[in-house]
Protein backbone atom coordinates (compact mmCIF):
# COMPACT_ATOMS: atom_id res chain seq x y z
CA UNK A 1 0.00 0.00 0.00
CA UNK A 2 2.61 2.41 1.24
CA UNK A 3 4.90 1.71 -2.32
CA UNK A 4 1.64 2.04 -4.31
CA UNK A 5 1.24 5.43 -2.64
CA UNK A 6 4.54 6.69 -3.34
CA UNK A 7 4.42 5.46 -7.16
CA UNK A 8 1.25 7.98 -7.26
CA UNK A 9 2.24 10.68 -5.61
CA UNK A 10 5.62 10.49 -7.66
CA UNK A 11 3.29 10.49 -10.53
CA UNK A 12 1.54 13.07 -9.25
CA UNK A 13 4.72 15.38 -8.82
CA UNK A 14 5.83 14.81 -12.27
CA UNK A 15 2.50 15.39 -13.76
CA UNK A 16 2.54 18.75 -11.81
CA UNK A 17 6.45 19.71 -12.54
CA UNK A 18 5.39 19.08 -16.65
CA UNK A 19 2.03 21.48 -15.80
CA UNK A 20 4.15 24.06 -14.39
CA UNK A 21 6.80 23.37 -17.20
CA UNK A 22 4.12 23.99 -20.03
CA UNK A 23 2.67 26.99 -18.63
CA UNK A 24 6.20 28.70 -17.97
CA UNK A 25 6.63 28.21 -22.29
CA UNK A 26 2.99 28.90 -22.68
CA UNK A 27 3.63 32.56 -20.98
CA UNK A 28 7.11 32.81 -22.64
CA UNK A 29 5.02 32.47 -26.38
CA UNK A 30 3.58 36.03 -25.45
CA UNK A 31 5.10 39.08 -25.59
CA UNK A 32 3.08 40.93 -22.63
CA UNK A 33 2.65 44.89 -23.63
CA UNK A 34 1.78 46.61 -20.05
CA UNK A 35 -1.50 48.93 -20.79
CA UNK A 36 -1.20 51.77 -17.55
CA UNK A 37 -3.75 54.08 -17.04
CA UNK A 38 -6.74 55.44 -15.57
CA UNK A 39 -9.80 52.99 -15.72
CA UNK A 40 -11.27 54.77 -12.49
CA UNK A 41 -11.15 58.02 -11.33
CA UNK A 42 -12.39 61.29 -12.96
CA UNK A 43 -10.44 60.92 -15.92
CA UNK A 44 -10.97 57.23 -16.65
CA UNK A 45 -12.78 58.61 -19.85
CA UNK A 46 -8.93 59.06 -21.42
CA UNK A 47 -7.91 55.96 -20.02
CA UNK A 48 -10.53 54.30 -21.95
CA UNK A 49 -9.34 55.84 -25.09
CA UNK A 50 -5.78 55.08 -24.27
CA UNK A 51 -6.58 51.39 -23.62
CA UNK A 52 -9.15 51.13 -27.18
CA UNK A 53 -6.60 52.18 -29.06
CA UNK A 54 -3.96 49.94 -27.57
CA UNK A 55 -6.10 46.91 -27.28
CA UNK A 56 -7.24 46.60 -31.25
CA UNK A 57 -3.41 47.29 -32.53
CA UNK A 58 -2.93 44.35 -30.10
CA UNK A 59 -5.86 42.15 -31.36
CA UNK A 60 -5.00 43.09 -35.43
CA UNK A 61 -1.61 42.49 -35.03
CA UNK A 62 -2.46 39.43 -33.48
CA UNK A 63 -4.73 38.69 -36.20
CA UNK A 64 -1.69 38.95 -38.63
CA UNK A 65 0.22 36.35 -37.05
CA UNK A 66 2.11 38.09 -34.26
CA UNK A 67 5.17 39.30 -33.63
CA UNK A 68 8.25 36.21 -35.07
CA UNK A 69 5.41 33.32 -34.17
CA UNK A 70 4.32 35.34 -30.39
CA UNK A 71 1.50 36.82 -29.53
CA UNK A 72 1.00 40.29 -27.93
CA UNK A 73 -0.44 40.54 -24.58
CA UNK A 74 -2.37 43.27 -23.54
CA UNK A 75 -2.05 43.50 -19.28
CA UNK A 76 -4.21 46.77 -18.27
CA UNK A 77 -3.06 48.24 -15.00
CA UNK A 78 -4.75 51.10 -13.23
CA UNK A 79 -3.06 54.04 -11.90
CA UNK A 80 -6.39 55.81 -11.23
CA UNK A 81 -4.31 59.23 -12.74
CA UNK A 82 -2.52 59.45 -8.87
CA UNK A 83 1.14 59.48 -8.91
CA UNK A 84 1.65 57.23 -5.94
CA UNK A 85 -0.82 54.73 -7.55
CA UNK A 86 1.08 55.20 -10.78
CA UNK A 87 4.72 54.26 -9.19
CA UNK A 88 2.48 51.63 -7.05
CA UNK A 89 1.86 49.64 -10.93
CA UNK A 90 5.03 50.31 -12.35
CA UNK A 91 6.48 48.44 -9.73
CA UNK A 92 4.14 45.95 -10.76
CA UNK A 93 5.28 46.13 -13.84
CA UNK A 94 9.32 45.55 -12.77
CA UNK A 95 7.92 42.40 -10.64
CA UNK A 96 5.99 40.82 -13.21
CA UNK A 97 9.19 41.10 -15.65
CA UNK A 98 6.75 42.77 -18.43
CA UNK A 99 9.74 44.72 -20.56
CA UNK A 100 7.02 46.89 -22.91
CA UNK A 101 4.42 49.87 -21.23
CA UNK A 102 1.55 51.76 -23.04
CA UNK A 103 1.38 54.50 -20.64
CA UNK A 104 1.08 56.16 -17.98
CA UNK A 105 -1.89 59.14 -19.11
CA UNK A 106 -1.62 61.54 -16.66
CA UNK A 107 1.77 63.66 -16.70
CA UNK A 108 2.19 63.59 -13.13
CA UNK A 109 1.62 60.31 -12.72
CA UNK A 110 3.51 59.19 -16.06
CA UNK A 111 7.13 61.47 -14.80
CA UNK A 112 7.58 59.36 -11.33
CA UNK A 113 6.55 55.69 -12.76
CA UNK A 114 9.38 57.26 -15.42
CA UNK A 115 12.58 56.54 -13.14
CA UNK A 116 10.89 52.86 -12.47
CA UNK A 117 11.27 51.78 -16.49
CA UNK A 118 14.39 53.28 -16.73
CA UNK A 119 16.26 52.04 -13.96
CA UNK A 120 14.74 48.77 -14.20
CA UNK A 121 15.20 48.63 -18.52
CA UNK A 122 11.56 48.77 -19.31
CA UNK A 123 10.35 50.54 -22.89
CA UNK A 124 7.84 53.25 -22.26
CA UNK A 125 5.55 55.33 -24.65
CA UNK A 126 2.75 57.52 -23.06
CA UNK A 127 0.41 58.25 -26.21
CA UNK A 128 -0.98 61.10 -23.65
CA UNK A 129 1.52 62.43 -21.32
CA UNK A 130 1.99 66.05 -22.44
CA UNK A 131 4.57 67.82 -19.73
CA UNK A 132 8.15 68.76 -21.47
CA UNK A 133 9.70 67.36 -18.53
CA UNK A 134 9.16 63.85 -18.90
CA UNK A 135 11.65 63.51 -21.27
CA UNK A 136 14.40 66.31 -20.76
CA UNK A 137 15.17 63.65 -17.84
CA UNK A 138 17.74 62.41 -20.53
CA UNK A 139 16.59 59.08 -20.01
CA UNK A 140 16.85 56.15 -22.71
CA UNK A 141 13.65 54.32 -22.37
CA UNK A 142 10.95 57.21 -22.59
CA UNK A 143 9.16 57.91 -25.60
CA UNK A 144 5.51 59.45 -26.39
CA UNK A 145 3.75 59.34 -29.55
CA UNK A 146 2.07 62.88 -28.63
CA UNK A 147 3.15 65.98 -29.08
CA UNK A 148 4.17 68.40 -25.87
CA UNK A 149 2.86 71.09 -23.74
CA UNK A 150 5.56 73.63 -25.47
CA UNK A 151 3.97 72.79 -28.67
CA UNK A 152 0.60 73.04 -27.78
CA UNK A 153 0.94 76.22 -25.27
CA UNK A 154 2.03 78.01 -27.81
CA UNK A 155 -0.07 76.89 -30.78
CA UNK A 156 -3.31 78.06 -28.07
CA UNK A 157 -1.36 81.25 -27.11
CA UNK A 158 -0.85 82.38 -30.99
CA UNK A 159 -4.42 81.70 -31.44
CA UNK A 160 -5.40 83.59 -28.87
CA UNK A 161 -3.13 86.56 -29.74
CA UNK A 162 -3.32 86.59 -33.14
CA UNK A 163 -7.55 85.43 -33.91
CA UNK A 164 -9.08 86.53 -30.37
CA UNK A 165 -7.07 89.76 -29.04
CA UNK A 166 -9.10 89.40 -25.78
CA UNK A 167 -9.54 92.88 -23.98
CA UNK A 168 -8.61 91.02 -20.83
CA UNK A 169 -7.59 88.01 -20.75
CA UNK A 170 -7.23 85.27 -17.51
CA UNK A 171 -5.34 82.09 -16.94
CA UNK A 172 -6.70 79.35 -14.78
CA UNK A 173 -4.95 76.28 -13.78
CA UNK A 174 -5.41 73.07 -11.46
CA UNK A 175 -2.15 73.71 -9.93
CA UNK A 176 -0.75 70.29 -11.46
CA UNK A 177 1.80 69.60 -13.31
CA UNK A 178 0.06 68.98 -16.65
CA UNK A 179 -2.46 71.94 -16.22
CA UNK A 180 0.05 74.23 -14.78
CA UNK A 181 2.81 73.49 -16.66
CA UNK A 182 0.24 73.79 -20.47
CA UNK A 183 -0.78 77.58 -18.58
CA UNK A 184 2.59 78.79 -17.99
CA UNK A 185 3.14 78.14 -21.83
CA UNK A 186 0.00 79.72 -22.76
CA UNK A 187 0.94 82.85 -20.41
CA UNK A 188 4.75 83.60 -21.96
CA UNK A 189 3.06 82.96 -26.03
CA UNK A 190 0.50 86.12 -24.91
CA UNK A 191 3.62 87.86 -23.23
CA UNK A 192 5.76 87.27 -25.99
CA UNK A 193 2.67 88.68 -28.43
CA UNK A 194 1.86 91.89 -25.80
CA UNK A 195 -0.60 90.62 -24.18
CA UNK A 196 -0.29 90.22 -20.16
CA UNK A 197 -2.96 88.78 -18.53
CA UNK A 198 -5.04 90.42 -15.74
CA UNK A 199 -4.88 87.42 -13.71
CA UNK A 200 -3.24 84.27 -13.86
CA UNK A 201 -4.18 82.10 -10.95
CA UNK A 202 -4.89 78.42 -9.78
CA UNK A 203 -7.82 76.51 -8.45
CA UNK A 204 -7.57 73.08 -6.63
CA UNK A 205 -7.74 69.80 -8.25
CA UNK A 206 -11.35 68.04 -7.23
CA UNK A 207 -12.90 71.95 -6.91
CA UNK A 208 -16.04 72.35 -7.14
CA UNK A 209 -17.64 75.86 -6.46
CA UNK A 210 -16.05 78.56 -8.53
CA UNK A 211 -18.39 81.46 -7.42
CA UNK A 212 -15.30 83.70 -5.62
CA UNK A 213 -13.35 83.10 -8.43
CA UNK A 214 -16.21 84.14 -11.25
CA UNK A 215 -16.95 87.28 -9.32
CA UNK A 216 -13.39 88.22 -9.35
CA UNK A 217 -12.97 87.97 -12.96
CA UNK A 218 -15.95 89.76 -13.78
CA UNK A 219 -14.72 92.45 -11.60
CA UNK A 220 -11.58 92.49 -13.49
CA UNK A 221 -13.76 92.50 -16.53
CA UNK A 222 -12.54 89.27 -18.11
CA UNK A 223 -13.92 88.67 -21.80
CA UNK A 224 -11.29 85.54 -22.40
CA UNK A 225 -10.24 82.62 -20.20
CA UNK A 226 -7.86 79.82 -20.74
CA UNK A 227 -8.06 77.06 -18.76
CA UNK A 228 -4.99 74.65 -18.22
CA UNK A 229 -6.51 71.07 -16.44
CA UNK A 230 -8.84 68.48 -17.14
CA UNK A 231 -12.30 68.59 -18.26
CA UNK A 232 -14.00 68.04 -14.57
CA UNK A 233 -12.99 71.17 -13.10
CA UNK A 234 -13.69 73.38 -16.25
CA UNK A 235 -16.91 71.69 -16.96
CA UNK A 236 -18.06 73.28 -13.62
CA UNK A 237 -16.63 76.10 -13.91
CA UNK A 238 -18.16 76.85 -17.69
CA UNK A 239 -21.39 75.72 -16.11
CA UNK A 240 -21.24 78.35 -13.13
CA UNK A 241 -20.29 80.93 -15.13
CA UNK A 242 -23.29 80.58 -17.69
CA UNK A 243 -25.90 80.89 -14.18
CA UNK A 244 -23.52 83.59 -12.60
CA UNK A 245 -24.06 85.76 -16.16
CA UNK A 246 -20.21 85.86 -16.97
CA UNK A 247 -19.95 85.54 -20.51
CA UNK A 248 -16.65 85.40 -21.14
CA UNK A 249 -15.41 82.56 -23.85
CA UNK A 250 -13.20 80.23 -22.65
CA UNK A 251 -10.31 77.44 -24.03
CA UNK A 252 -8.85 74.71 -22.59
CA UNK A 253 -5.88 71.68 -23.93
CA UNK A 254 -6.84 67.62 -24.97
CA UNK A 255 -7.13 67.33 -21.67
CA UNK A 256 -10.75 68.96 -21.74
CA UNK A 257 -11.89 67.79 -24.51
CA UNK A 258 -14.08 64.75 -24.12
CA UNK A 259 -17.97 63.95 -24.12
CA UNK A 260 -17.97 64.68 -20.26
CA UNK A 261 -17.31 68.31 -20.49
CA UNK A 262 -20.59 68.33 -22.43
CA UNK A 263 -22.20 66.30 -19.83
CA UNK A 264 -21.51 68.42 -17.24
CA UNK A 265 -21.46 72.00 -18.71
CA UNK A 266 -24.87 71.42 -21.03
CA UNK A 267 -25.09 74.06 -23.19
CA UNK A 268 -22.30 75.97 -21.77
CA UNK A 269 -20.05 74.13 -23.53
CA UNK A 270 -20.90 75.34 -26.83
CA UNK A 271 -18.46 77.47 -28.29
CA UNK A 272 -15.48 76.15 -25.59
CA UNK A 273 -12.21 76.56 -27.90
CA UNK A 274 -10.16 73.20 -27.53
CA UNK A 275 -6.22 72.56 -28.51
CA UNK A 276 -6.19 68.88 -29.68
CA UNK A 277 -4.36 66.63 -32.11
CA UNK A 278 -5.37 66.40 -35.62
CA UNK A 279 -8.33 64.05 -35.91
CA UNK A 280 -6.69 60.75 -37.50
CA UNK A 281 -10.01 59.19 -37.51
CA UNK A 282 -10.57 61.62 -40.76
CA UNK A 283 -7.68 60.46 -42.29
CA UNK A 284 -8.50 58.17 -45.54
CA UNK A 285 -5.28 55.92 -44.69
CA UNK A 286 -6.82 54.99 -41.07
CA UNK A 287 -10.37 54.51 -43.15
CA UNK A 288 -10.25 50.38 -42.69
CA UNK A 289 -9.15 51.12 -39.25
CA UNK A 290 -11.92 53.76 -38.25
CA UNK A 291 -14.33 50.74 -39.67
CA UNK A 292 -12.75 47.88 -37.08
CA UNK A 293 -13.33 50.31 -33.92
CA UNK A 294 -16.84 50.90 -35.15
CA UNK A 295 -17.33 47.87 -35.96
CA UNK A 296 -17.18 47.10 -31.94
CA UNK A 297 -19.18 50.04 -31.43
CA UNK A 298 -16.16 52.06 -30.16
CA UNK A 299 -15.40 56.00 -30.93
CA UNK A 300 -11.97 56.38 -32.99
CA UNK A 301 -12.14 59.84 -32.53
CA UNK A 302 -10.59 60.56 -29.29
CA UNK A 303 -7.40 62.11 -28.88
CA UNK A 304 -5.33 59.34 -27.50
CA UNK A 305 -7.04 56.42 -29.43
CA UNK A 306 -4.62 56.78 -32.60
CA UNK A 307 -1.40 57.29 -30.48
CA UNK A 308 -1.80 54.17 -28.49
CA UNK A 309 -2.20 52.02 -31.62
CA UNK A 310 0.71 53.87 -33.07
CA UNK A 311 2.83 53.06 -29.47
CA UNK A 312 1.57 49.23 -29.80
CA UNK A 313 2.35 49.07 -33.54
CA UNK A 314 6.28 50.69 -32.99
CA UNK A 315 6.99 48.18 -30.35
CA UNK A 316 5.72 45.37 -32.50
CA UNK A 317 7.33 46.63 -35.50
CA UNK A 318 11.12 46.93 -33.34
CA UNK A 319 10.58 43.62 -32.00
CA UNK A 320 10.11 42.31 -35.93
CA UNK A 321 12.97 43.69 -37.34
CA UNK A 322 14.91 43.65 -34.66
CA UNK A 323 14.27 39.65 -33.64
CA UNK A 324 14.96 40.78 -30.25
CA UNK A 325 12.61 41.14 -27.27
CA UNK A 326 15.72 43.36 -25.03
CA UNK A 327 14.17 46.04 -24.35
CA UNK A 328 17.39 48.43 -24.46
CA UNK A 329 17.76 47.33 -27.78
CA UNK A 330 14.49 47.78 -28.91
CA UNK A 331 14.81 51.68 -27.33
CA UNK A 332 18.37 52.11 -29.67
CA UNK A 333 16.24 50.81 -32.39
CA UNK A 334 13.41 53.04 -32.22
CA UNK A 335 15.40 56.33 -31.56
CA UNK A 336 17.46 55.18 -35.08
CA UNK A 337 14.40 54.63 -37.23
CA UNK A 338 10.95 55.79 -38.99
CA UNK A 339 7.60 53.96 -38.47
CA UNK A 340 3.93 54.33 -40.47
CA UNK A 341 1.46 54.63 -38.14
CA UNK A 342 -2.09 55.34 -37.83
CA UNK A 343 -1.06 58.91 -36.54
CA UNK A 344 1.68 59.11 -39.90
CA UNK A 345 5.24 58.59 -40.34
CA UNK A 346 6.64 59.38 -37.22
CA UNK A 347 10.81 59.69 -36.14
CA UNK A 348 12.11 60.60 -32.52
CA UNK A 349 14.47 62.87 -31.10
CA UNK A 350 16.74 61.73 -29.19
CA UNK A 351 15.29 62.39 -25.93
CA UNK A 352 12.63 60.50 -26.85
CA UNK A 353 10.16 63.48 -28.29
CA UNK A 354 8.29 62.73 -31.84
CA UNK A 355 10.09 65.36 -34.50
CA UNK A 356 7.00 66.82 -35.74
CA UNK A 357 3.44 66.81 -34.18
CA UNK A 358 0.40 69.49 -34.79
CA UNK A 359 -2.27 70.36 -32.53
CA UNK A 360 -5.13 71.83 -33.60
CA UNK A 361 -7.49 74.45 -32.93
CA UNK A 362 -11.17 72.98 -32.69
CA UNK A 363 -15.10 74.51 -31.71
CA UNK A 364 -16.65 72.51 -29.24
CA UNK A 365 -20.46 72.15 -29.54
CA UNK A 366 -22.71 71.24 -26.21
CA UNK A 367 -24.07 68.39 -28.71
CA UNK A 368 -20.20 66.78 -27.87
CA UNK A 369 -18.98 67.24 -31.53
CA UNK A 370 -16.06 69.53 -32.61
CA UNK A 371 -15.37 71.37 -35.62
CA UNK A 372 -11.52 72.48 -36.55
CA UNK A 373 -11.51 76.37 -36.41
CA UNK A 374 -10.66 77.50 -40.01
Amino acid sequence: MKTFSRHVLSAAVTTIILGLGSAAHAAEDTIKIALAGPTTGPVAQYGDMQMMGAKMAVEQINAKGGVNGKKLEAVVMDDACEPKQAVAVANQIVNQKIKFVIGHLCSGSTQPASKLYEDEGIFMITPAATNPAITQQKYKMVFRTIGTDDQQGPTAGRYIANKVKPKKLAIIHDKQQYGEGIAKEVDKTVKAAGITPVLFEGINKGQTDFSALITKMKKDGVDFVYYGGYHPELGLLLRQSREQGFDAKYMGPEGVGNKDISAIAGPASEGLLVTLPADFSADPANAELVKAFKAKNEDPTGPFVMPAYAGVQIIADSIKATKTEDAVKIADYVRKNSFQTPIGKVAFKENGDLKEFEFVVFNWHADATKTPVK
